[in-house]
């Protein structure tokens, strides 16, 4: 399946590419299909051009690496820059946060491991966001469970109801920069 291949590839080799890319990806979710829409942020610096994909996100996956203690220490800053830029006024639409997952990325490599597990669980609990560790490239399956918990908080948020999706749904993959 093509569809599988493509989001395992740019997951798995994300921070090889120097600007955002969107990928297109369709899903059945709960008997519903779903049209993603994902754009990757590729660890971008630039608070001005993070600003604009956090306005354009509808759910985020905030992804740091396991072997970059540096990765993680970003994830915090930018769960902080969702929920301000969306509790905006300027900003339409309802009350609710949209959605955020915290993932760490890279669990297949144990031996370069510079964030554990409980690190992850503890700041998401402190966040009270929920928090997966995985490894895009050992299992696809673990990524689509993110990308179900980023839908189904929508669908529980009110956003959109099941037999009306009138449009595509917008997920940020927001890559926390990786230290050279």
């Amino acid at each position: 399946d093509t569809n599988k291949w493509e989001i395992k590839l740019r997951s798995s080799h994300a921070s090889l590419f120097p600007t955002e890319m969107i990928y297109r990806h369709t899903a059945v979710i709960d008997g519903e299909m779903v049209h993603f829409e994902i754009l990757d942020t590729a660890g971008q610096e630039d608070s001005l051009q993070i600003e604009e994909k956090i306005k354009w996100g509808d759910g985020f996956a905030v992804v740091y690496s396991v072997t970059d203690r540096c990765s993680f220490d970003e994830v915090m800053r930018l769960c902080f820059l969702i929920n301000h830029i969306h509790s905006s006024p300027k900003r339409s639409g309802g009350s609710d946060q949209p959605p955020v997952v915290i993932v760490g990325n890279k669990k297949d490599l144990q031996f370069d491991r510079m964030v554990s597990c409980e690190d992850g669980e503890n700041l998401s609990k402190a966040l009270k966001l929920p928090f997966y560790e995985i490894s895009t490239r050992d299992s696809y399956e673990e990524t689509v469970v993110v990308f179900n918990t980023l839908y189904n908080e929508l669908m529980r948020q009110g956003h959109f109801s099941p037999g009306s999706f009138k449009r595509r749904t917008n997920f940020c993959i927001l890559l926390t920069k990786l230290s050279s």
